[in-house]
Formats: C-alpha cells, structure tokens, sequence
C-alpha cells in the first residue's frame, strides 16, 4: 500500500505544543506489517487530547486488524526448569523414539504424554511449493490437509501432507492429489468401527490399505484410457501429537530436522537399491542402465502409482516408517527428486533452519506462520533450480 499523508487536527490551543524537529514516524511492530506509515504527534500521557489524534486511531485499527495475533490469551506451555530432569511434567518416561528401524513400541507411543510445543495440529504451521521447472509440463501435486480423520469427541484429528510425483503425464498424480486422502481418511473410520484403536499402528494398515485401493482406481481408469506408461511416487507424512507416521512409494522423500540434525523419513525405491534389485529380479524382471538404472530400461523408480505395462516389477507398496515426536523435532520436509537430486538432505535442512531462523527474528506476527513456512519451501526450490535441477520441484515444509 502506497504511504499516505493526512494533515493533522490541531488540537485546542492551550494544549498545542510544537512538534519535534524530525516527527516520528509510526510502524506496526515488525519489519513485515507495512501499514501506514504518516506523521503523527508523539504520544504525551499528560495530554488527552493529542492522544486521540485521528493518525494514531487509524494506525491502532489497523494494528488490531493486520498485525496483532488473533488469539490473544494463548494456551499455556509448561516449560521446564533448569536443572529438571528429562521427564516430562507428568512424571512419565520421555516420548519413545526411534531406533533407526523405523519402528516404535506401538503402547509407548499411545500412552506418552503429549507435546507441549505444536500440539494443536489444526494451527500446525505449514507451507509449500510447486515449480514447473526445466519441464515442458507439471507433474508434480501436493496436498495438505489438517484435521484429516477428526471425530466429534477427539482433538482435531491428525495433520496429512503429501507430495505426489508423476510421470508419462500428471493424470495420475492429480488423482492421488484428489483421492488418496480421502481413501486413507475411510479406512481410518472403518477400523474404528472395528475397534483397532488410534495408534500408529492402526495408521500403517490404513495407509496400506488407501494406498492399494487408489492405485487399483488409478489402474483401471489408465487401462480403459490405454495409457500404460503414466504413473505417480508419493511420500504421505501422517503427523499426530505424538508420533509420525510417514509412507513412501517411490523416490520422493522426507526428512525430519531434529536438534539440527536430518534424520530420513523414508529411502528411495531405486531400481539399484538391493532389496529392490532383488525383488524385480525374483519375478523375472531386470534393471538395466539407461542413463541410470532402469526398471526394464523405462522407469528409474522401482515402485509407483500406476504404469500397470510395467507391473508386477513397479509396485504400490508403500515402505512405512513409525517416528517418535520429541521436544527436539523443529520441522519436516517433504520434497519430490526434483529437490533430491541436486541437494542432500543435511543441506536442506540447514537452508530451511536458516530461512525459519531469519525469518523468526524479523518479528512474523503470528497470524503469517503459514507464510514463514511458505517462504522458506521457496527458498529450497530457487536453490534447487540454481544448481541445475531439471526437473518439476515440490517442496512441503511443516513447522512442528
């Protein structure tokens, strides 16, 4: 908004006074809320009348409606005291984490105590970005959703980010975009009306389960369009208050930064890995180098949505690792090979610390956390793009 003059009110004469040699020039607090910037009498507490002067009433409504946080009475957090031991305030063990398996104690995860930082997943600062890159056409999709399985009696339901990475064309990545939320959100209801509970557990069979299903769709809708070579990856972090859950299929990839250290979500499906190697090989399948290492010589991931031409060497599978929360966690990173293939994940994670840091220190009001968060995923992508990434790039960031 262009700055504006407006000549001050005189007030009466037997409180005029001069004003300063150079008149103060009011701001919103914080270098990011460009408001009005007018000159407007000093305020003077022995002076009633200069107070309600009409520059400092219109700089007041707009603090109150551009750059004040909205929730004015925030919850508590308990904060520990010097010397405390690492116990949390309930006198219970420390949140369970992972022991570079994957997996966690399904009991320890449930009956932790919750997290005093992020907790409320519904606010769960997150933002992304989706470039067309060196491409002739965008591939890529995202999808973020919080509240994702909410129940009238439960917090609000649990924090779902996704980013998908198609290839041969987008239609397959648009549908798991469009769809496969929804479908894990269903077999989530449906084994609470079984009785599975709400455990991490329970989780991994409904991203199973939704992952199958939107691939047989994906399948059939490929199949009657004769579109065999079209297909999608996806990497699914799944973030409650205690635990993530994080399900990948493909070569997209996530990374948690953990006291500054990138800890990996997920491990690339390449055709090379051994495991893969292996299992394409047992069913009659082969890897052969085209540039890199191919399934069949067409495809550099060893698992995806769809290319049903390709099938039963390319699967949907999805590889799922379970993750403790702790008070350690500062962000996740969600990110498509667009990303991976020109910077490692140690140096992601430093590039977004920093961007998050920066932009922390330069006073973001509360009510623009999700724009901190965006900025910083744009940040990782323009590297991306200086240093030669040819590809479609998708960057998720999520604040914990």
């Amino acid at each position: 908004m262009a700055s504006a003059t407006i000549s001050p009110v005189a007030p009466p004469a037997a409180a005029a006074a001069p004003l300063p040699p150079q008149a103060s020039r009011l701001e919103p607090e914080g270098p990011r809320c460009q408001g009005f910037l007018m000159e407007a009498p000093p305020r003077d507490d022995n002076n009633d009348n200069a107070n309600h002067h009409p520059i400092l009433s219109i700089h007041r409504r707009y603090r109150r409606r551009h750059c004040l946080p909205h929730n004015r009475d925030p919850p508590k957090r308990i904060r520990r005291a010097e010397g405390e031991s690492s116990r949390s305030a309930s006198g219970t063990d420390p949140l369970p984490q992972d022991d570079g398996s994957g997996k966690i104690d399904e009991k320890n995860a449930t009956d932790a105590p919750p997290l005093r930082r992020a907790s409320c997943l519904q606010s769960l600062a997150h933002g992304s970005m989706s470039v067309l890159g060196r491409r002739r056409d965008m591939e890529d999709a995202v999808t973020e959703v919080t509240g994702l399985g909410a129940t009238a009696v439960g917090a609000g339901g649990y924090a779902y980010f996704a980013v998908y990475d198609g290839h041969g064309g987008a239609m397959v990545a648009r549908e798991c975009r469009d769809r496969l939320h929804v479908a894990v959100a269903e077999e989530v209801w449906r084994r609470r009306a079984a009785g599975e509970g709400e455990g991490p557990e329970m989780w991994r069979r409904a991203l199973e389960a939704g992952f199958a299903r939107v691939d047989a769709e994906v399948m059939e809708a490929a199949r009657a369009m004769k579109k065999g070579m079209v297909g999608s990856t996806a990497v699914v972090a799944v973030v409650a208050e205690k635990w993530i859950v994080v399900a990948n299929c493909g070569d997209s990839r996530a990374v948690l930064s953990r006291g500054g250290v990138a800890v990996p979500l997920s491990v690339d499906h390449k055709p090379d890995r051994p495991d893969e190697l292996r299992r394409v090989e047992a069913l009659g399948g082969r890897i052969l180098c085209w540039d890199c290492p191919r399934v069949l010589g067409v495809l550099s991931t060893s698992r995806s949505f769809g290319d049903y031409l390709l099938k039963p060497y390319v699967i949907s599978d999805p590889e799922l690792m379970v993750t403790g929360r702790t008070e350690k966690d500062e962000f996740l990173i969600l990110a498509s090979d667009g990303l991976w293939d020109v910077i490692s994940s140690e140096m992601a994670c430093r590039v977004i610390g920093k961007c998050l840091e920066v932009l922390a220190s330069d006073g973001y009001p509360c009510g623009v956390a999700n724009s901190a968060a965006k900025e910083a995923a744009a940040v990782l992508v323009r590297l991306a793009i200086s240093r030669g990434s040819v590809d479609n790039i998708s960057v998720v960031v999520v604040k914990l």
